[in-house]
């Protein structure tokens, strides 16, 4: 069963807004209700990877996360990394900033897109990116990291040092500070060293290894339940250095399912038939298609796929408000002509073209609820001082 993300209500584009309107940023309004009352300093952690559906699985392996309430939100679609930062950075749906997808295809490039490298498929670098590419041009909008900055919010981004300028970065979560962490530990500690000074403060702070461990070994793996164990202790730790007027909101940018089913587009050839690009991931393929090709591309994907794919166009996709209220020009020219969703545990692989991710135990993309729903928990601070453990740099 397909959901829907819940845009303006209860997504991963309403975090930030919702936490500034606590910081004192009059424009914004708490859209999740978050009840941070008298929060001045607030960290907001993203796991990435930790779905609702999968942290309430395991309890007995996040007792601090799960001993807190937590109603889940949904993330954005598709359910992606590169797009659910950009919800998450601008505020915005993905309509409107228009990072639609982790590969896409660009109208004026004969190659593709890879939004969470920054770079076009098979380019050796982000270097030198064509102007249309520019992040501050391929998304153009006021980051919430920028109009927080604007009213005097001190903003830091703690992450591992590749995501400093990197093109995601610049082109969503631009704005903050930037302080690179070295750890798991360090995260925490950075986070604590940012909250030292009195001051409205955001904090932003990233943990990518669960993601990872549940690509590479599955999310019901044995290593993805003590890596969440880590996660748990990090979401403690950052807890304990909170000080009096603090909170923190452990949120994620999708779920994941563990693969079962393999569908081959590199192998069989019907597939291809009509398809000048394909975009996505295994479990969101967007399908470029041909110049009139459009509708037999559908009824050929719907016969081959149909029973674990739904199958849908670009303006389908968009009347059932899966990229949000509005979409730009720019973000409908990037969406595929077709959509394919995976229903079940399914990915549309490509044995030669990605060879890597076509290996991979654990996916996502979808709009099943292991990958749309993700948690949103809150903790409050204790009044402990946060302990001076370094300055940021």
């Amino acid at each position: 069963m397909l959901l829907s993300p819940r845009y303006g209500t209860g997504s991963l584009a309403d975090v930030v807004p919702s936490v500034l309107s606590y910081l004192g940023v009059d424009a914004e309004t708490d859209r999740l209700k978050l009840n941070l009352a008298d929060a001045r300093r607030v960290c907001v952690l993203m796991v990435d990877g930790l779905g609702a559906e999968q942290l309430a699985a395991h309890p007995e392996d996040a007792p601090f996360m799960t001993s807190h309430s937590s109603t889940p939100i949904t993330a954005g679609f598709p359910t992606t990394t590169a797009t659910s930062l950009s919800s998450f950075g601008t505020g915005l749906p993905t309509g409107e900033h228009g990072i639609v997808g982790y590969v896409v295809s660009l109208p004026a490039h004969k190659r593709p897109m890879n939004s969470l490298q920054w770079k076009l498929q098979g380019a050796a670098s982000s270097d030198e990116l064509p102007l249309d590419l520019v992040p501050e041009q391929f998304q153009p909008s006021p980051t919430a990291f920028e109009r927080a900055v604007a009213a005097g919010v001190r903003v830091v981004h703690v992450g591992p040092s590749m995501q400093n300028g990197s093109g995601l970065t610049r082109a969503s979560l631009r704005g903050a500070e930037f302080v690179s962490s070295m750890s798991i530990a360090d995260v925490a500690a950075q986070t604590s060293a940012a909250f030292v000074d009195a001051g409205p403060t955001l904090v932003y702070a990233y943990h990518g290894e669960l993601d990872l461990i549940g690509h590479v070994r599955g999310p019901t793996s044995l290593a993805w339940r003590l890596q969440l164990r880590h996660v748990d202790m990090l979401v403690e730790s950052i807890a304990s250095q909170l000080p009096d007027d603090g909170a923190l909101l452990v949120v994620a940018d999708h779920g994941m399912v563990q693969i079962e089913h393999r569908i081959d587009y590199d192998s069989i050839s019907d597939l291809r038939t009509g398809v000048t690009q394909l975009g996505g991931e295994p479990r969101m393929r967007y399908l470029y298609t041909r110049s009139g090709a459009t509708a037999d591309v559908h009824d050929t994907w719907s016969n081959l796929v149909g029973d674990r794919f739904t199958v849908v166009t670009r303006d389908d996709a968009i009347d059932r408000g899966w990229f949000g209220p509005q979409v730009t020009e720019d973000a409908y020219s990037r969406i595929g002509d077709l959509l394919a969703l995976a229903e079940d545990a399914s990915a549309v692989i490509r044995s030669q073209a990605e060879k890597n991710a076509s290996r991979l135990i654990g996916h996502h993309g979808s709009l099943t609820a292991a990958e749309l729903l993700v948690p949103a928990i809150v903790v409050r601070g204790s009044g402990r001082k946060p302990d001076r453990v370094g300055a940021p740099r």
